[in-house]
């Protein structure tokens, strides 16, 4: 159960006063998980984006352009629009003793210009000074005041993130009710953490990061914003400690197996193993064989060739006489896992079963009466293998590909469905040290930095977008030799704001090009379409693949060797480098394209150097967070990572540590979270919605 002293915090954000029906929606629509209403919580840790400087109050002649400014101002004459005119803007002539100045009003509420601003009436107005057509003019002031007013008014003011339909004064309005109704909660943090950092008690801090008063409190090191990220941090690390303390004190079972599948396998595999793959191995088999569940996370490159490490880990569990599982964050991931692992499999008498949430449900109960019968040695699925009526004859093994897709509980969920079953996830996506502690500090870790060997570099080149018909004609002598190609477009629809290529018009220019050989996928096809078009790629009857980056992840055909990537300026440096990994899957020489728009920035100017300097996954990843910090280099905008909404683990990796430091020595001295710094540390679990966490508490 919440601690009681939270409910405020929980409560409906619906209730606070001048929040209506239709304010509310929108609220949620920024703020709420999908389907839920927003609470005060949400709002109270929707931090400011920007500053608001409004000390600048200079004259007219003086104002600089482009430049918020606050101007003191005679009203000196209206110039409504008239007849045929009638839709034109309303301008106000304002002026001082140095100059003049118009006040532009476009789709006019007249009433209130005239109410506001009558003739000859002195006036504050603030906005943004612009040069038009020789005069000055501001357009759409962001307040227009009087003596009393402008008296009010604070020279800075916060700027929050925004959804279309919701005003800035709306959410202000909100933060201030919710920071009224903010109860007196216990101190959390180490007195001498705190002091060491200079850092103020939870309330201080959450009222000074919606009070900015200078730029730097909107910077993640201003001392409010420190704080947050510390208590973020912390019930992030402490959570994490608490689950990995239950997986340790649960009793595995010795899934050591006896060598005779696996050492069959090894035999009629067509290359030998890298000395990373025989290292992580190694690693898996004793965590299997010892009496304590296994809970290991298997990062490796693109092509590094975890597959296989899982196949051999998982014959390992079935030499024991159990059950092992696969569990892929797509049909299309799990298909070729089956389709990639079952002549290995059956050539060494393993039993395979795919089973996907597509499955007919005659075909569905078959196969859930054949895997309850242990007569299915490994299963391979998607999220379907976590449904509460699926059970095993005896799984001892569960392994979760690409980790970042799935929450904690999935995991948890997975590795439930056997008696004591060991863990294994595995992750294509490189992550950088200081991230793998954040994210996956509940496990222990192996790493595969070694490419399996006959994989030949990529040939990878940046070329202006404007060098697109020498492009064209590169993918046309690559068709002739036989290639397949992928095309990567970063957006579904055109956009004109963004003016980037859309995958639904590129896929037409390159159909009048080259005929019916072009093919399409993006993430907005339903799941069947998209296997089909990936299906007809594998198979050779579309040979350019035009893609968003639905492909990015797993995607395994052999005879692709092109890959071009459409304004890869504004792709991540990691995305780049997993779209990169589609292609130098077989032993043709492989080339990627990446078309830019110039001019480059240069943090895209970095990105596009380092792609081309290296191949190296983790060298990728460390210089991507630190480009751009770490909820996009894990991809949780697209993904549903749990990412964080206070802490900058780019800017904030030394809090990191410290929380870090600090939870292994609050579980060593204090395990049950029964001292009153414990009791506190419990009231952070439940405000950060770390429940999982206490409940694990309760269960001992």
């Amino acid at each position: 159960m919440r601690p009681s002293i939270l409910d405020p915090l929980f409560g409906r954000a619906a209730a606070l006063p001048g929040i209506g029906p239709k304010t509310a929606k929108l609220f949620d629509r920024l703020l709420a998980a999908p389907g839920k209403e927003t609470r005060l919580v949400d709002i109270l840790f929707h931090l400011p984006i920007n500053l608001l400087d409004r000390s600048l109050r200079p004259t007219i002649a003086e104002a600089p352009f482009d430049q918020i400014v606050v101007l003191k101002v005679r009203v000196a004459e209206h110039r409504k629009p008239q007849g045929r005119y009638a839709k034109a803007p309303y301008k106000i002539l304002v002026e001082d003793d140095t100059g003049d100045c118009e006040l532009v009003f476009f789709l006019a509420n007249a009433d209130w210009i005239e109410r506001s601003l009558p003739l000859g009436a002195t006036r504050w107005v603030s906005g943004k000074l612009e040069l038009y057509d020789g005069r000055r003019q501001i357009v759409h002031p962001d307040r227009v005041l009087d003596e009393a007013g402008i008296a009010k008014l604070p020279p800075a003011e916060a700027v929050h993130g925004l959804t279309e339909g919701l005003q800035e004064r709306f959410v202000q309005r909100a933060v201030e009710g919710a920071l009224e109704r903010l109860p007196s909660l216990p101190e959390w943090q180490d007195p001498s953490v705190l002091a060491a950092n200079k850092l103020p008690d939870f309330a201080t801090a959450l009222r000074e990061a919606h009070h900015p008063t200078s730029r730097a409190d909107v910077e993640p090191m201003g001392k409010a914003r420190q704080r947050l990220a510390l208590d973020e941090l912390l019930s992030q690390q402490l959570a994490l400690r608490l689950l990995r303390a239950k997986m340790k004190r649960l009793p595995g079972r010795e899934n050591a197996g006896d060598g005779r599948i696996t050492q069959a396998l090894e035999a009629a595999l067509p290359f030998a193993l890298t000395g990373a793959q025989t290292r992580a191995l190694a690693e898996i088999r004793a965590d299997l064989s010892s009496s304590r569940r296994m809970l290991r996370l298997l990062q490796g490159d693109v092509g590094s060739g975890k597959t296989i490490v899982a196949l051999l880990a998982m014959a390992s569990v079935v030499e024991c006489g159990r059950q092992a599982a696969l569990m892929a964050p797509t049909e299309i991931l799990a298909r070729q896992h089956y389709e990639k692992l079952l002549p290995l499999a059956e050539g060494v008498g393993l039993r395979l079963a795919l089973l996907t949430g597509r499955a007919k449900a005659s075909e569905r109960a078959r196969l859930h009466e054949t895997i309850a019968k242990g007569e299915a040695d490994i299963v391979i699925g998607t999220h379907s293998l976590v449904q509460s009526d699926l059970a095993f004859a005896d799984l001892g093994l569960a392994v979760i590909d690409e980790q970042h897709r799935f929450g904690v509980q999935q995991r948890l969920a997975l590795g439930a469905k056997g008696e004591a079953a060991d863990v294994l996830v595995m992750t294509a996506t490189p992550i950088p040290r200081s991230l793998a502690l954040t994210y996956f500090g509940d496990m222990d870790s192996s790493v595969l930095d070694e490419k399996p060997p006959g994989r030949t570099p990529i040939d990878t080149r940046a070329l202006p977008v404007s060098r697109i018909g020498d492009v064209v004609e590169g993918v046309r002598r690559a068709l002739g030799s036989g290639a397949r190609v992928y095309w990567v477009c970063p957006l579904v629809e055109e956009n004109e704001e963004l003016d980037l290529a859309a995958a639904q018009d590129r896929h037409d220019d390159l159909t009048r090009i080259f005929g019916e050989i072009v093919g399409l996928v993006h993430g907005r096809m339903k799941g069947a379409e998209r296997d089909a078009a990936m299906e007809a790629f594998k198979a050779g009857t579309t040979r350019i693949l035009v893609a968003t980056t639905v492909i990015e992840v797993g995607v395994d055909v052999p005879e692709a060797t092109v890959m071009v990537i459409e304004h890869a300026e504004r792709f991540g440096l990691a995305q780049l480098h997993q779209l990169r990994g589609r292609v130098g899957r077989g032993s043709g020489k492989s080339s990627c394209l990446l078309l830019y728009k110039g001019p480059l920035g240069e943090t895209a100017k970095a990105r596009l150097v380092t792609l081309r300097q290296t191949e190296d996954g983790f060298r990728i990843a460390e210089e991507d967070l630190r480009l751009r910090g770490e909820g996009e280099v894990l991809g949780s905008r697209q993904s549903g990572l749990p990412g964080f909404r206070l802490a900058d683990i780019a800017a904030h990796a030394r809090l990191l540590a410290t929380a870090r430091d600090d939870a292994e020595l609050i579980l060593r001295r204090d395990p049950e979270l029964a001292s009153p710094r414990g009791e506190a540390l419990r009231v952070l679990l439940y405000l950060f919605e770390r429940d999982e966490a206490v409940r694990l508490l309760r269960a001992g």
